[in-house]
């Protein structure tokens, strides 16, 4: 795989193709996301949708296939910004929520310069708007789920990324937290960004996402939500309990969620 920075905004993925041995976790993927957009990346577990992440931030190598990105100016660290699962997190290690803020400013820093007046001042800008200034001084462990997917967006914020991606910033946050949550992501595209999240929830799909990437090792549909997400793509997604939500109109639990 090869990745590039181009200039005009935008997010471009080519016939990604990821491979485990004999196994392909992603095959032949390709999609364009467009400046000022939210978009949501749905899928069974397995689908490949950490994979798909993984790839795009330049962690893990694709055996085809070619991810740009638009709109960057200087390296690829600073034009996007990733936050993995939850549990790929050591909650163990005692960093206070403004040192976590503080970490997106590292591109800039480097190794030998203490943070300055204006690093420090973008941090309370980033803490400030995702409605976490007070909190500054507490450890993460002491956060709730939602907070501590608040501080990461805030480190993306002070990284000055255009792009942001979040695996699962869902998990174990309570639906006003959700909300909560969704409600920045949207002032984050209000502003040209692209916010790309991965979740395993399907209910109010509509009215969170502009766009919506179905993934089950291969894209499935893309578009808009009221579009992509028709009941033959839930069948192909989920099999028969996709079938039984789209009939239902049942809150949808993926069996293994």
């Amino acid at each position: 795989m090869t990745a590039k920075i181009a200039s005009g905004p935008g997010l471009t993925v080519e016939g990604l193709t990821v491979e485990f041995g004999e196994h392909k976790t992603l095959s032949d993927v390709t999609f364009a996301v467009g400046p000022g957009t939210l978009m949501g990346v749905v899928g069974p577990n397995g689908a490949g949708k950490s994979t798909l992440f993984n790839a795009i931030a330049g962690l893990l190598p694709a055996q085809k296939g070619v991810v740009t990105i638009r709109g960057a100016e200087g390296r690829r660290s600073r034009a996007l910004a990733y936050v993995p699962q939850r549990e790929n997190v050591n909650w163990r290690f005692p960093v206070t929520v403004l040192d976590v803020v503080m970490m997106g400013r590292s591109c800039d820093l480097g190794w030998f310069r203490r943070p300055g007046r204006r690093d420090r001042e973008l941090v309370q800008v980033c803490l400030r708007r995702v409605g976490l200034w007070e909190q500054r001084a507490a450890l993460m462990t002491e956060l709730s789920g939602g907070q501590r997917q608040r501080v990461f967006v805030a480190r993306a914020l002070a990284q000055g990324a255009d792009i942001i991606l979040l695996d699962e910033a869902f998990s174990g946050v309570d639906v006003g937290a959700q909300e909560g949550l969704v409600e920045v992501l949207k002032s984050l595209r209000d502003e040209g960004r692209i916010v790309l999240l991965a979740t395993h929830d399907l209910t109010n799909l509509a009215e969170r996402f502009d766009q919506l990437l179905c993934l089950n090792h291969h894209v499935c549909a893309y578009g808009p939500p009221d579009e992509a997400f028709t009941p033959a793509v839930l069948e192909e997604l989920y099999g028969a309990h996709g079938v039984h939500y789209a009939l239902t109109g049942d809150r949808f639990e993926e069996p293994g969620a």
